[in-house]
């Protein structure tokens, strides 16, 4: 895992009896689940998928297809998941969809052993194309989308120089969900978590209930209260939930 570019662990020494997969938003990193990996610790091990062209990664060129940053992903995790220890994916905005790739892909036409759940937050499921919120390609137009959702500081989003850095990936991002369509008829087989704010602009808590269309699976949903970004102010709740659907997989 060492010389893993896409898969970092979150800094949280040991082995839990069960693995956490998170997969961020655009223009989001491995850091966006620190309290997370934190408040799951010791019994969960939360493993953060680094999407190039951020962070240590930033000279990188970031990837403008959902499909392929899964089949990155899956390509890397072989090798972590043979050890047989319970695995799941938890993916927030943007990143719901990459999970939900990965874990289609890492379903393949068998059903899936080494998947026991897929947590989907912060997003409507992807049943009818791109969002109007997915659209947005101007620099200011997406700086200002920033400020609307919050999860990015203010000091940053006010810095001039920080907002060069970031904007690149953010960019790419967005590109990357305005040319997403769902492969017709993909589907998975293990239960899904569906996780989303109360007051969150992007999804009600009827559209994120849709995921239950897309596995065989029993599926849950869970609302917090809060924006897109409630996880940041909900980080003990939410882990407390994951925790709970873990344990129950």
């Amino acid at each position: 895992m060492g010389s893993s570019r896409w898969i970092r662990r979150m800094g949280v020494t040991g082995q839990g009896d069960l693995r956490l997969v998170c997969f961020a938003h655009a223009g989001g990193a491995v850091t966006s689940f620190t309290g997370l990996a934190r408040a799951l610790a010791p019994d969960v091990e939360v493993l953060g998928v680094q999407y190039p062209g951020r962070q240590d990664r930033h000279r990188e060129q970031p990837v403008e297809e959902i499909p392929r940053m899964a089949e990155a992903v899956n390509a890397e995790l072989g090798a972590i998941l043979s050890d047989g220890r319970p695995c799941a994916f938890f993916g927030h905005s943007m990143g719901a969809l990459v999970a939900f790739e990965a874990a289609v892909s890492l379903r393949g036409d068998q059903p899936s052993k080494e998947l026991t759940r897929l947590f989907v937050s912060g997003r409507a499921a992807p049943l009818a194309g791109p969002r109007p919120g997915d659209l947005l390609s101007g620099a200011e137009e997406l700086l200002t989308e920033l400020h609307r959702l919050g999860g990015v500081g203010k000091d940053i989003l006010d810095d001039p120089e920080m907002v060069s850095m970031i904007m690149p990936a953010v960019q790419a991002d967005y590109r990357a969900l305005a040319a997403y369509s769902m492969t017709p008829g993909a589907s998975l087989d293990c239960p899904v978590t569906v996780l989303t704010g109360e007051a969150d602009p992007l999804v009600s808590p009827e559209e994120a209930a849709q995921w239950q269309g897309l596995t065989s699976a029993p599926t849950e949903v869970r609302v917090f209260p809060g924006g897109h970004f409630y996880l940041q102010d909900q980080v003990q709740q939410v882990a407390a939930a994951v925790r709970e659907s873990l344990l129950s997989s």
